[in-house]
């Protein structure tokens, strides 16, 4: 009952008078956006059926140039057939029921609403995932068969997926060089780890000489670019995804360019700007974060809590996706319906020296 009365009040005393009325639109949780679909090489999504299917993507051969004078013997080069291992071996599921009587009485769909949620949950735990992976992170689980929404950290990943791309790579996948951090930037003179996260601060109208203690977010940007243009990685398809607190910082930057830039029609699928130092802009809250975040604003040294960018070519990755069941079955127990789905995909990095990323806290 809504309305109060007074002590000694008897009409009507128990308030059915009042009906509760439940209304028919309902409520939808804010959903995050999804980018890695946008960022990486998709060409191989018809070719996988089953967990535990393996897709082989052939490497170019290498070919070797010699030089040449007149009369010398010609020697043939034997080429090597090489190749990648995308092997799809990430799977998840949901599975709920709603029985007869609460569907024959239910002012609303709640089977719709609820297998419209699950897929939702199942792109956004793929796209965690494979960010953290082609960041160099892994999800940790709260325990062992637990639910993924209990996962406690992001920590570094040691685990080879499928073969390595690259020799150079570590047991991540990745470069170290392509990995920016502290000792990056030769202009931060404080002491101490050089591996520690990079200090970062916006560079503020009237600033008149570089920071000897921070990095500015398009400093990041900057060198983020350079090391792609130094592994020769194209130009066209290059992508970089941040997190809220950093496109926050490079919002804050004394710059032209983003105030002209900014302030567009919004987030569509992540992607906020189409092109800043030749990259597509796309922000996620799905990025790699250790400890509570490049949030917690840290000392000149912090490895304990940061959060990761990550920039790259849209070839540098390859990611195989299907939904291979979705289906409703009666439950044998009661009398309900029973919804469930399992979501297969696999992904693998194809090219470490097209990936950057770059571990920071706010300064």
């Amino acid at each position: 009952m809504a309305f109060a009365s007074v002590s000694g009040y008897g009409n009507l005393p128990n308030g059915a008078f009042s009906p509760v009325i439940y209304s028919k639109q309902v409520q939808l949780a804010f959903r995050k956006s999804a980018v890695v679909n946008a960022i990486t090489n998709n060409d191989y999504f018809g070719e996988i059926a089953n967990q535990g299917d393996t897709v082989r993507i052939m490497k170019e051969p290498e070919v070797t140039v010699n030089e040449y004078a007149r009369g010398k013997t010609i020697a043939t080069q034997d080429l090597a057939d090489s190749d990648y291992q995308l092997v799809v071996d990430k799977s998840n599921y949901f599975a709920f029921k709603l029985d007869d009587i609460e569907e024959a009485h239910s002012h609303i769909d709640f089977m719709a609403l609820a297998t419209n949620r699950s897929a939702y949950r199942l792109a956004d735990q793929m796209d965690k995932e494979v960010l953290g992976y082609l960041s160099g992170y892994k999800l940790t689980p709260a325990s062992a068969g637990s639910p993924l929404e209990s996962e406690v950290a992001d920590t570094v990943n040691t685990t080879v997926s499928g073969t390595v791309a690259n020799g150079s790579a570590g047991t991540d996948e990745l470069l170290a060089a392509n990995k920016l951090k502290k000792s990056s930037f030769s202009n931060i003179t404080t002491s101490g780890a050089g591996d520690h996260s990079i200090p970062v601060a916006p560079r503020l109208t009237g600033a008149t000489s570089i920071s000897t203690s921070t990095a500015t977010p398009l400093q990041i940007i900057a060198r983020m670019g350079r090391l792609l243009d130094q592994n020769n990685v194209d130009t066209r398809g290059r992508w970089i995804v941040l997190d809220p607190i950093f496109m926050e910082m490079l919002k804050d930057e004394d710059s032209r360019v983003l105030n002209a830039d900014f302030g567009g029609s919004g987030l569509l699928n992540g992607l906020v700007l189409n092109n800043l130092h030749g990259f597509r802009v796309y922000t996620s809250n799905n990025l790699p974060a250790v400890g509570t975040g490049a949030g917690t604003a840290g000392t000149a040294n912090q490895n304990t809590n940061y959060g990761v960018i990550v920039a790259g070519h849209d070839s540098a990755v390859a990611t195989a996706e299907q939904i291979n069941k979705v289906e409703t079955y009666r439950d044998p127990d009661s009398f309900a319906d029973i919804v469930r789905g399992m979501h297969l995909y696999g992904r693998k990095i194809l090219r470490p020296e097209a990936l950057v990323s770059a571990k920071y806290n706010v300064a």
